[in-house]
This record gives structure tokens, C-alpha cells and sequence, in this order.
């Protein structure tokens, strides 16, 4: 009764807002929030311009991951498959909103990364122990590099040069030359590893080792160039954060990664540069998912053994308040203007629409069964 409730007073805050409220956008602009809901084996598309449910589209069974491309209106949504299965990549098409396409990978696949150019994808596949490297034109996979035990998450340098690979099941890590697809340097010693993010510099990377209470930093190769020495893969620190690390989430300047450290409640913010903890900070009911807003100034944090998602001022050092959602939000993506931070909860089936100005609930919109991540994707048509 509670969440019907709910609904209909967002339906009631939709109809009473003012068209200052938002951005202004042009007639032939398009946006929307892709959700992937895995007992459903659908994904749910959100019209963000207008900030309801759009349609619900058939993929593979049990969809786990998503990623839009940088370059091309397509959606690559990965089909996890049944237990022990062979998994898929299925492919929309964002102008007409249904799949155009499906490529076959390996067993149970979790992930999905794209590089920058949106050519080529590297998906993991966590029962074959192997990334499938899709070229996205020809709608292919073209080679497959084999990594450590059980990898959760493989993760593209900006540069494209380097592809970094937690291993959760192996506890360690793999740095894979993408060009040559070739493995350079495996670190050990990183629990569960399950998360990574690279730095926009190409430079370093974070790894966070859910299993215990680290997070592993390692500075990438480099080759020689003016004021800089060459360098090979080097296991940099092992830093200490909360217990169990799930998740990653680091800052659009680069300059900090906040860990969500999901069985202590808290996040930790990494400065990275100096590879220093800067603090950690109670937060919440188990934190496993962050998005940072474009100014670097706001941290929000869902909570996934609660309703609420919590902000955290970045400048202040201190949280900043919280929004009630729904049951268990595990998975958020801000709009591309940044006015609405989506949360997906997937406890109660449904979608969060958060007003970053006020930061208030400004929605509540119904998804499928069992959703778990989401991305979104806005472009303009011809």
C-alpha cells in the first residue's frame, strides 16, 4: 500500500511542476534510462524527458549489466543466461527502442565495458574464466583473453591501451596489453576482488578487494616520453578501507575514489594521487553503489539493506541529508544534464526519480522483476 502510495504522490509532483523546473529541451531530443530486470529477462526504458516508463523490451535471460556507447545510439545489455549457461550481449537500438541484435559469449557473464571510440567490448565472463573482446560493427566476438579464476569486472583505459580485470573468485588482479590482447602482469593478494575504476589520465588503477578490507592501487605501464621514464605494471599500495568493499565510484576530475565499504556502513575517500585514505565515514545500511555529481561536490550512496539513499558533501567532509526510496537500491545513473539521479530499487520493483536541486523524491515509476543496473543514453534526432 505504502509504494502505491508513493506512486501516486510523484504522479501528483509530475503534474504541478513548472516548466523552469527542468531543462528546456529541443523538439527532437531524446533521453532515456535503460534498466535491466533479471528475473524478467526484459529491460525497462524510461522516457527522461518526460519522466515516466516508456516500454518494456525482451532481451536474454537473467540480464545483469548494461552500457550505453559513447559513439552510436545502441544499448548493449548483458544476458547472464541460466546457471552454468552460455550468456549473450543484446543489443538496442536507442532512436527505435527494440533489439536489433544478439552475440553470443561464454558462461555467465557479468560485465560490460566499452572503450572510447565505441568499437570494440570487453565483457566477463565469470564461469568461463575468460573476456570476450566484441567488435560492436560487426557484432562479433574476435578474440577471447583468458584472466583469473571468476573475473566480476573488466574495465578499458581511456586511453584504450589497457584493460584491468578483478578476478573474484582468483583474489587477483590482471593487466591485459589490449592491443596486443595479450596478458602483462597479474598481482595477487586482493580478496574478492570485485570492482575497478581506471584513472582518466590512463595512469593508475583502484581494485576493490570485497572480500576483506582493502583497496588495491596499481600504477599502469607506461613507455618513455618527454619528462616521464618508462615504467612496467607495479603493485603501487594496498590501502585500508572498511570491511567488504564492494564498489567503486570515483570522481568525474579524477582527483578521489570513494569506496563503498558495504558490511561497515561506511564509505571511505581514497585521494588519488598520494594513494591516501582521507577518512571513513558511517554512511549508511550497506552501501554498495555511488554516483558523483558533475561538479565533484556531491557523493550519493545507496544503501541496499534500507530505503534511502545518502548524500555525502564531498567539500564539507560530512553527509548532507537522504532520500527515502524504495526497497533495496542497488544501482543509480545520473540524467545527462544532471537535474535527476535514477535509483533502482530491487526490492520493490520500481524506479526512484531523485530532483538533484531539491534533493528530493520527484518520482517513483514501476520496473520489472529483479532490476539491477541501469544506464542512460540521450541524443538527438534527425
Amino acid at each position: 500500500m505504502s509504494r502505491f502510495m508513493a506512486i501516486g504522490v510523484a504522479c501528483v509532483a509530475l503534474a504541478g511542476c513548472s516548466a523552469h523546473d527542468f531543462p528546456q529541451f529541443p523538439a527532437n531530443y531524446r533521453e532515456y534510462a535503460y534498466v535491466t530486470n533479471g528475473a524478467s529477462g526484459t529491460v525497462s526504458v524510461f522516457d527522461v524527458v518526460n519522466v515516466r516508463l516508456d516500454r518494456e523490451i525482451a532481451v536474454g535471460q537473467n540480464p545483469v549489466a548494461v552500457a550505453a556507447s559513447p559513439t552510436k545510439n545502441e544499448i548493449y545489455v548483458v544476458n547472464s543466461g541460466a546457471a552454468g549457461g552460455q550468456g549473450s550481449v543484446s543489443v538496442i537500438d536507442s532512436e527505435k527502442n527494440a533489439a536489433s541484435a544478439m552475440i553470443p559469449v561464454h558462461r555467465q557473464p557479468v560485465s560490460i565495458d566499452i572503450d572510447h571510440d565505441g568499437k570494440l567490448a570487453y565483457v566477463a565472463n565469470f564461469g568461463s574464466n575468460m573476456v570476450s573482446v566484441i567488435d560492436l560493427g560487426t557484432r562479433r566476438e574476435i578474440v577471447t583473453i583468458g584472466v583469473g579464476e571468476k573475473p566480476k569486472a573488466a574495465r578499458i583505459s581511456a586511453d584504450g591501451k589497457t584493460l584491468v580485470v578483478a578476478n573474484s573468485g582468483g583474489n587477483s588482479v590482471t593487466v591485459v596489453d589490449a592491443v596486443s590482447q595479450r596478458v602483462r602482469a597479474t598481482f595477487g593478494g586482493c580478496p574478492g576482488a570485485s570492482d575497478v575504476v581506471i584513472l582518466p589520465d590512463s595512469s593508475k588503477s583502484f581494485v576493490s578487494c570485497a572480500g576483506g578490507h582493502q583497496v588495491m592501487t596499481i600504477a599502469i605501464a607506461a613507455q618513455e616520453q618527454p619528462g616521464r621514464q618508462a615504467q612496467a605494471d607495479k603493485l603501487e599500495a594496498m590501502l585500508d578501507v572498511g570491511n567488504a568493499p564492494v564498489h567503486l565510484t570515483l570522481k568525474p576530475d579524477g582527483g578521489e575514489t570513494f569506496v563503498m565499504n558495504t558490511l561497515s556502513n561506511s564509505i571511505s575517500e581514497v585521494y588519488n594521487t598520494t594513494d591516501e585514505v582521507g577518512g571513513t565515514y558511517l554512511i549508511g545500511n550497506g552501501p554498495v553503489n555511488g554516483a558523483v555529481t558533475s561538479d565533484n561536490s556531491m557523493l550519493y550512496v545507496a544503501n541496499a539493506h534500507s530505503q534511502f539513499v545518502t548524500l555525502y558533501s564531498i567539500d564539507d567532509g560530512k553527509r548532507a541529508g537522504s532520500v527515502h526510496v524504495g526497497d533495496e537500491p542497488t544501482a543509480m545513473a545520473f540524467s545527462t544534464a544532471g537535474h535527476l539521479l535514477f535509483v533502482v530499487d530491487k526490492g520493490t520493483d520500481d524506479v526512484a526519480a531523485i530532483r538533484t536541486s531539491t534533493r528530493s523524491l520527484f518520482a517513483l515509476m514501476p520496473a520489472g522483476h529483479g532490476p539491477n543496473a541501469i544506464t542512460v543514453k540521450g541524443f538527438s534526432v534527425k
